[in-house]
């Protein structure tokens, strides 16, 4: 398999975790909170570590110092900007005000698969742009946002499927939220695979960065702690960098 190809299938299956998490609604009907903290914890530590010690350090090495911090900052402000725009929520609270009426659910389902959409477009477009850099670090990406997504199937699903009754509706919606991620692969494809270079890879690595940063501190700690106890969040966030600065050990010792 190509690089291309292996950078596409990683942005679609870290997007399609999203009906993974619409079949834990359908099935299980909701995770545990402390399974769930510790999740969403774990993925944050994984995408900060990664942040930190490959992509910023990529960014550098190709840009210089002032440039690719600038470049990470312009990546947390332009997720700020999304979330702004696009204000979205999948918390546990999202999930416990199923006894509103049917049509105000079934709106909040779609409002937030169209709120999720929109954020999982830029998470596609890091996931094929490290990828390509290095597909082990594409990987690790790939497998943090899977992880998070699956809380996001869950908010779309539960909504859905407590207005309509149905399940083949409540996983559509919740499948379609996810496919923005390989549609961001693509575009990502389309606009950098042309003028790829080192330079420009460092500028991207710097951007996803900031933006993998502002995920994970912005949405993931703040989704953790709301399902878990006091500490079950920084606990899953530590666990994540463990894994990862494990994993990243004995890639460069191999």
């Amino acid at each position: 398999m190509s690089d291309f190809w292996f950078a596409i299938l990683l942005a679609t299956l870290a997007g399609m975790s999203t009906s993974l998490g619409a079949l834990i609604s359908l099935l299980v009907r909701r995770p545990g909170g402390l399974f769930m903290s510790l999740a969403l914890g774990f993925s944050a530590g994984v995408m900060i570590l990664v942040s930190f010690v490959e992509l910023l350090p990529q960014g550098i090495d190709g840009i210089g110092f002032a440039y690719a911090h600038l470049t990470f900052f312009g990546g947390v402000l332009a997720m700020y900007a999304i979330d702004v725009m696009v204000p979205h929520s999948f918390g546990a609270e999202e999930q416990e005000g199923l006894h509103a009426h049917n049509h105000r659910l079934l709106r909040t389902g779609l409002f937030v698969a169209l709120g999720l959409a929109i954020h999982n477009f830029p998470e596609g477009m890091a996931t094929f742009v490290s990828a390509l850099a290095k597909p082990s670090l594409g990987t690790a990406l790939a497998v943090a946002i899977a992880i998070h997504n699956i809380p996001e199937g869950i908010a779309v699903a539960a909504p859905v499927y407590a207005a309509t009754g149905s399940h083949l509706k409540a996983f559509v919606w919740s499948t379609i939220s996810g496919l923005a991620e390989p549609i961001g692969a693509f575009l990502a494809a389309a606009v950098l695979l042309p003028i790829l270079n080192g330079k420009v890879l460092a500028i991207v690595l710097a951007l996803v960065g900031g933006i993998m940063v502002y995920i994970a501190l912005d949405e993931l700690l703040p989704a953790s702690r709301e399902y878990g106890r006091e500490h079950d969040s920084i606990l899953g966030a530590l666990g994540g960098m463990l894994v990862m600065a494990a994993s990243l050990y004995l890639l460069k010792a191999s």
